[in-house]
């Protein structure tokens, strides 16, 4: 592998891992914030494990699961190539949720490929904000009012709840893994070998260790600013809806889309939903917690296609 291909992997993978894992085991930190840390690590490790051998397994060595079959590998990688990961590792030390799709994978993408991607993550969006609105309109007073949350059975039931959330966060961890390998991979030969795999896979659990130790880092915040996130049901429900939502469009085609998109969608739905319902005196609030987390992928949206313009004027 070239060196530039090894660089811009460990930036990447740095990177996606520092602005993009917290968005799916965000709520599980919250949730189990009283757990040691290398607990939950072990258990978000053991599913990446699985989940990429599984990839590089049954697809020749791809462990993207064809999420790069329309962005192939330049057969000589430059500098600026590790530019947008460089980028992203700035957003992140700020604690601004942008799409790393965007940003790593327009440089090496087609202006057709990148429209794709944009509307995938749209529509991405706007059926995770609907369904979530759905659900929790449906429940949360049953599930997210203070009366429901002190209520007796809550406790009594807690050790189920503890085991639902657990296997609805791993699932959810899997099918994000699947949809942003291909930020991390994009770098390195779309078919590895085995050693490539195991080097690959250790950097990986290694730079996922920091942030389970770090619980999260700044990132983070976006998650707790939401109304009873740290509540198991409700990281529970929270992370199920955004695994199921990510599975659909996982089955629809291979275009990457963007994960941040679909995550913001989730929170701002359920949130419009609870503030309709149980806290109206609060609905101008959530107005502008929904437009500004709007807001800051949209930056990273135009982060992104502002660093791609840049990177072809320089190939020109």
């Amino acid at each position: 592998m070239h060196i530039i291909g090894i660089t811009g992997f460990l930036l990447a993978a740095y990177a996606v891992v520092g602005n993009d894992v917290i968005q799916t085991l965000g709520t599980f930190l919250s949730s189990n914030a009283k757990r040691h840390w290398a607990l939950l690590w072990g258990y978000a490790s053991l599913i990446l494990v699985v989940t990429l051998f599984l990839g590089w397994y049954f697809n020749d060595g791809d462990v993207t699961y064809g999420r790069l079959s329309r962005i192939p590998l330049p057969d000589h990688l430059q500098w600026w190539h590790v530019l947008p990961p460089l980028v992203l590792l700035g957003v992140t030390w700020i604690g601004l949720p942008v799409s790393t799709t965007f940003l790593i994978l327009s440089v090496f993408s087609s202006g057709q490929v990148i429209e794709k991607m944009v509307l995938k993550s749209a529509i991405g969006y706007a059926v995770a904000f609907v369904s979530a609105f759905l659900i929790y309109f449906l429940i949360a007073r049953r599930f997210e009012s203070k009366t429901a949350i002190d209520r007796m059975e809550v406790k009594k039931n807690k050790k189920w709840w503890l085991v639902g959330q657990w296997f609805s966060t791993g699932f959810l961890w899997s099918q994000w893994l699947i949809q942003d390998f291909a930020n991390i991979f994009v770098y390195l030969p779309r078919q590895l070998q085995l050693y490539e795999l195991a080097a690959s896979t250790a950097v990986i659990l290694g730079l996922l260790a920091l942030v389970f130790r770090s619980r999260g880092g700044r990132i983070q915040e976006i998650v707790k600013q939401k109304t009873n996130s740290a509540n198991i049901r409700s990281a529970t429900l929270i992370d199920l809806t955004y695994g199921i939502v990510l599975y659909f469009f996982t089955m629809i085609n291979p275009i990457p889309m963007s994960t941040t998109w679909t995550f913001v969608g989730i929170l701002a739905g359920r949130e419009y939903a609870i503030n309709q319902l149980l806290q109206r005196h609060l609905i101008r609030d959530t107005y502008k917690k929904i437009f500004r987390d709007l807001t800051k992928v949209n930056l990273g949206l135009m982060i992104s296609i502002v660093v791609a313009f840049l990177i072809r004027i320089m190939l020109k």
